[in-house]
């Protein structure tokens, strides 16, 4: 907790900061992230129940030189990041005016204070889970933190809505699974990085939970091959990561991701060998995500706890796979142009962060702006659910009484 302290330092970053954000219209040729539609070529698909992964390489077959980062993982697990309540930090902090609560109002639903103590910079994608505090939470937004840096006000949204009490002082890693840490599902994240609305995500979350009581309901007895439904299982939980957590629940999401996870050793040796950057996502035949790195190494880093967010997706619906998507047809999500508008924020010298809105998809770019990079980080790619199906989504009208008269609002990272 020792840089808590100059915490009252970052106050100033608003002002600054307000300089990059811009609104303005772009047309771009194609691709996630450039005019140059060449940029990367989809492989043939990886297999693993109602998954297909499309591991994506760049077209001039480079794998990209070494990245400085560190990810909130290693970070967390070394002890060098470390995340606490906003009102924490309350005390610890140089008041202005003379008043402390000009600073802080207590532990706040949206927000969170993490302090990079690594010597490399620490980079944080959105839908990544910290669990811990009053509440689980995850990462709002994809952004990069300096090595060393002052604590930051870091944006989240919760995706646990019936608790308030503190778990534990400090935030963890995601999952007690032997598989490793993960971060949540496509409809959880789109709803955090697209819509940014606490509500939006708490009924994703909501509705994904759902979805898993049912995939972990066991067969019903007497029911040939195991296709029926038997007594719903329910979690008793609000608790995304809980959830996840569920012994039937990992079950499943293990079982959804065990062609990939079982040889993922042999996995990641072939994705080194092809300089796999990244992997384009099909759930029930149908392409609806991209996650793209700088280097293999980044996704080799990134590749467990991605795929099992895959599979839990893949738990959703109880359709069969009809006319499953093609190489040809990833190709075509990755070479889609980026036709709309462009919102681009960040921190000077540090990061970019544009998100490029298109007709029926969305595109997210994060660019390191430190020095020695100037290279982009990580891409999202998403294809949008359409309003009837957001329409069908499960609402949360059993949220405490405290969190139903509260309206928060995001405070996404100026």
């Amino acid at each position: 907790m020792k840089n808590l302290a100059r915490f009252g330092l970052m106050m100033v970053l608003p002002v600054a900061l307000a300089a990059l954000q811009q609104i303005k219209g772009v047309s771009a040729a194609g691709g996630p992230a450039s005019g140059d539609s060449g940029t990367y070529r989809v492989l043939a698909p990886i297999e693993s129940g109602n998954l297909l992964l499309f591991p994506v390489v760049r077209a001039d077959d480079r794998s990209g030189g070494d990245t400085p980062f560190i990810t909130l993982d290693e970070g967390l697990k070394s002890g060098e990041v470390e995340v606490t309540e906003a009102g924490k930090a309350r005390g610890l902090v140089r008041p202005r005016g003379g008043n402390p609560d000009s600073q802080y109002r207590g532990d706040q639903v949206n927000t969170l204070v993490l302090v990079n103590h690594s010597k490399r910079p620490l980079l944080l994608l959105a839908g990544e889970i910290v669990t811990g505090g009053k509440q689980d939470r995850i990462i709002a937004k994809d952004r990069i933190v300096p090595a060393e840096a002052d604590p930051i006000d870091l944006s989240v949204f919760c995706i646990e809505p019936g608790r308030w009490t503190e778990s534990s002082a400090t935030f963890g890693s995601s999952s007690k699974s032997t598989m490793g840490s993960f971060m949540v599902q496509p409809q959880v994240r789109e709803k955090a990085m697209v819509d940014q609305d606490q509500q939006q995500v708490w009924n994703s979350v909501h509705g994904a939970i759902t979805q898993m009581e049912v995939a972990a309901a066991p067969p019903a007895s007497g029911a040939s091959g195991g296709s029926s439904m038997g007594m719903l299982r329910h979690l008793g939980t609000t608790s995304y990561a809980k959830a996840m957590q569920d012994s039937a629940v990992n079950e499943k999401v293990d079982e959804a991701a065990a062609p990939v996870m079982k040889a993922r050793e042999q996995v990641l040796a072939k994705l080194r060998d092809d300089h796999a950057v990244g992997v384009v996502v099909a759930v029930h035949g149908q392409i609806i995500w991209a996650d793209l790195f700088a280097n293999t190494d980044l996704l080799s880093r990134y590749w467990t706890k991605l795929v099992r967010s895959y599979a839990a997706e893949s738990l959703t619906g109880d359709e069969e796979v009809r006319v499953a998507a093609s190489t040809a047809d990833a190709q075509h999500f990755l070479n889609s142009p980026s036709i709309g508008t462009e919102n681009s924020q960040g921190e000077m010298g540090i990061y970019r962060y544009r998100e490029l809105k298109s007709d029926g998809a969305e595109t997210f770019v994060l660019e390191s702006l430190l020095p020695g990079t100037g290279y982009d980080v990580h891409i999202s790619k998403m294809k949008l659910r359409g309003e009837e199906q957001h329409a069908s989504k499960p609402r949360p009208d059993n949220l405490p009484s405290w969190l139903r008269s509260h309206q928060y609002t995001p405070e996404i990272v100026r």
